[in-house]
C-alpha cells in the first residue's frame, strides 16, 4: 500500500474534469426536439395547464440534463476512483463484464462494480450485477483455484448501513472512498479539487443551454402552435401518438 498523495488527486482532477464539462455541452448539441417529444406524455402537460412553448421546452431539456449529467459524472467518478486505487493499491480497470475495478489487498482479489449512488438499480439490475460477480469469480479462479475473490458494489455517495449483502458487499459514500484509498476522510477531501474552474465551465454550459432553449422554443412554436400562439394540443398529440 502506498499512502495517497492528495496533490496527485488534484492534478488528476485538473487534467480530466474538463472532459466531463465538454460532454455536458456535446450532449445538448446532439439533442433533437422531435425525438424527445415522441418520448414525452402530452396529456401530462395539458393536465398541468402548461400554456407556453418555453415551459414545455425547459421541462424537456432540464429532464434530459438531469438524467444525462448523473450518468456522465458517474462515469467520470468511476475513472477517478480507479486512478486513486491505482495510486494506493495498484488497482486497474477490469476487462471483465460488469466489473469496473480490480485490485489485490491482504491476499484477496477485490472486484468492484462502481455506481454513482446507493439507489442505482431495480431488482432485475441488481440481479444482473450478482450474476456478473459470480461469473467473474469463476473466471478468476480458473487459473488459480485458491484465489479468494471478494465482490463489492461501490457507490460514490450516500449511505448503506448494512454493507454485507451475503454474496457481495455494498460500500457507499465514506465507506467506499475509504475502501479504495485507505483514507477515511477522502470523501470530504475530494470536494475542493472538484471545484476546479467550475464557474468558468458552467458559464460555457449556460450559454449553450440558453441557445438550445431558444432554438427548441422557436421550433416548437412553428410546429405545434396556432397563429395566435396557443399550443395546438391536437397537432402535438397526433405527432406523438397517431398510428
Amino acid at each position: 500500500m502506498t499512502p495517497l498523495n492528495l496533490d496527485d488527486v488534484a492534478r488528476y482532477v485538473e487534467l480530466n474534469i474538463g472532459a466531463f464539462h465538454e460532454k455536458r455541452i456535446a450532449s445538448l448539441g446532439r439533442l433533437k426536439l422531435k425525438d424527445v417529444l415522441k418520448r414525452k406524455n402530452p396529456y401530462m402537460y395539458r393536465a398541468k395547464h402548461v400554456l407556453t412553448a418555453e415551459q414545455i421546452i425547459r421541462g424537456i431539456v432540464d429532464a434530459h440534463i438531469s438524467s444525462n449529467e448523473e450518468t456522465l459524472f458517474g462515469d467520470w467518478l468511476e475513472g477517478l476512483a480507479i486512478f486513486i486505487n491505482g495510486q494506493v493499491y495498484g488497482g486497474w480497470k477490469s476487462g471483465i463484464t460488469g466489473v469496473d475495478l480490480e485490485f489485490d489487498r491482504d491476499g484477496r482479489r477485490y472486484i468492484v462494480a462502481i455506481k454513482s449512488g446507493p439507489n442505482w438499480g431495480n431488482s432485475s439490475q441488481i440481479g444482473q450485477m450478482k450474476t456478473n460477480f459470480l461469473t467473474a469469480q469463476r473466471t478468476l479462479r480458473t487459473g488459480n483455484s485458491g484465489l479468494q475473490v471478494v465482490a463489492v458494489n461501490g457507490c460514490c455517495y450516500g449511505r448503506d448501513n448494512n454493507p454485507d449483502k451475503g454474496s457481495y458487499y455494498k460500500y457507499c459514500g465514506q465507506r467506499f472512498w475509504s475502501f479504495i484509498s485507505g483514507d477515511d476522510q477522502l470523501y470530504v477531501e475530494l470536494i475542493e479539487p472538484l471545484g476546479f474552474k467550475a464557474r468558468e465551465r458552467n458559464d460555457e454550459f449556460a450559454e449553450s443551454y440558453g441557445q438550445m432553449i431558444n432554438k427548441f422554443t422557436r421550433e416548437f412554436t412553428l410546429e405545434f402552435c396556432d397563429e395566435q400562439g396557443a399550443i395546438d394540443w391536437t397537432r402535438l398529440l397526433r405527432f406523438n401518438s397517431e398510428a
